[in-house]
């Protein structure tokens, strides 16, 4: 009795009235499952890290940015898309401004669920080592550094809370002694710290 009423009321809909309430439904269930795994955390994602010669792992500066268009972004625009277009025509409005007024309010959705992702990427700590975070930091030298960047020596220095081992050069006159104290003045490369005595 339900199936055969909700065949009536099915083909008593006209086309337009079809294609928003298909499209409305199936966005809709397919953003809960999404939302369902973002906070079981099954989709997230994985960071691209670079894997240095100091065997430290560097996380690019310019984080997650700004995402318009993605899975999330996308069902959620189907889906307000969808459920203000079967308003605007239970309302009696024509199809252009359904169009015109479904189409925005699922842009409007796309940009503040983007704001907030990007925000919430923005809060998260990969753990990763920046290497940048190197910089003005002091520590000792565990290799000697040779004088004028002749070759690489090693400093051990506390970064984000840990102790790590870098290479490092100097531009100094004389070689850096191991155990003596120096301050990070310059990141070479991205993989490398330039260093000068204490």
């Amino acid at each position: 009795m339900i199936l055969l009423d909700l065949g009536t009321w099915w083909t008593a809909l006209a086309t337009v009235e079809k294609i928003y309430w298909t499209i409305a439904i199936v966005s809709s269930i397919f953003f809960i499952i999404q939302l369902a795994l973002t906070f079981l955390g099954a989709d997230a994602e994985v960071d691209a890290d670079l894997e240095l010669s100091t065997d430290a792992e560097v996380e690019s500066d310019t984080g997650m940015g700004f995402q318009f268009f993605t899975l999330k972004n996308l069902l959620g625009f189907f889906t307000l898309f969808g459920w203000t277009g079967l308003g605007c025509l239970d309302m009696g409005l024509s199809l252009f401004p359904t169009l015109a007024i479904s189409t925005a309010s699922g842009l409007i959705m796309m940009t503040i669920m983007a704001t907030i992702f990007y925000f919430m990427s923005k809060l998260t700590d990969s753990g990763t080592l920046n290497i940048k975070n190197a910089l003005g930091k002091t520590g000792t030298v565990y290799l000697v550094i040779p004088a004028k960047r002749a070759s690489m020596g090693k400093v051990n220095l506390e970064v984000q809370g840990r102790n790590i081992e870098m290479n490092a050069v100097t531009d100094d006159e004389a070689d850096i002694p191991t155990g003596s104290v120096i301050s990070v003045s310059q990141i070479v490369n991205n993989s490398l710290l330039l260093v000068k005595r204490q």
